[in-house]
């Protein structure tokens, strides 16, 4: 838990440098429009007190609109799955929908950062299921490969009702339109 909590302070504090990196990089500029992306990673549930780890995979959308050069506001759409389960608890369907901060740091790389809401399918065995609202914060960082074609890693937590969160690691692949 203590690596993921200090890779989460070394994403945020590369990403506050990013604007004066960004402004020395004149070439640099924030990518847009719309963009689709395969993740896969590893999850981190945590709940009542349990931790248990397994691999998360899902798919991603979002269009981001430039506000400078070097900088670009964005919307985020992600439908995702995990393997992870803990006893009896059995994690679902994860949904997230939210608001990105993307900064360009040189002409093929960027950093961003995300906010916003999302909702997990909890099932308990014997019992059903339920869904749990919450929200999630994130950082990353994405590189591009040829053409619109992009690379990228990203931290994120989720927190929901119930004494339910998770820590995530994932990989994106995905292009740009």
């Amino acid at each position: 838990m203590n690596k993921f909590i200090a890779l989460a302070g070394l994403s945020l504090a590369a990403i506050a440098a990013t604007p004066a990196a960004a402004q020395t990089e004149a070439t640099a500029s924030a990518p847009t429009g719309a963009r689709v992306e395969a993740l896969v990673g590893y999850d981190i549930v945590s709940f009542a007190g349990e931790e248990e780890g397994g691999i998360l995979y899902g798919v991603g959308a979002g269009y981001d609109f430039a506000v400078g050069n070097s900088m670009a506001l964005g919307l985020d759409v992600e439908a995702s799955d995990s393997t992870t389960d803990i006893g009896p608890v059995n994690t679902g369907r994860d949904l997230y929908a939210g608001a990105r901060a993307t900064f360009a740091i040189s002409p093929k790389a960027n950093l961003y950062l995300k906010g916003g809401y999302t909702n997990a399918r909890i099932k308990v065995d014997g019992l059903g299921g339920a869904n749990g609202d919450g929200f999630r914060l994130g950082a990353g960082a994405q590189f591009s490969l040829t053409g619109k074609a992009y690379v990228g890693g990203e931290y994120r937590y989720s927190n929901y009702e119930s004494d339910f969160s998770r820590h995530q690691l994932a990989l994106t692949i995905g292009t740009r339109f």
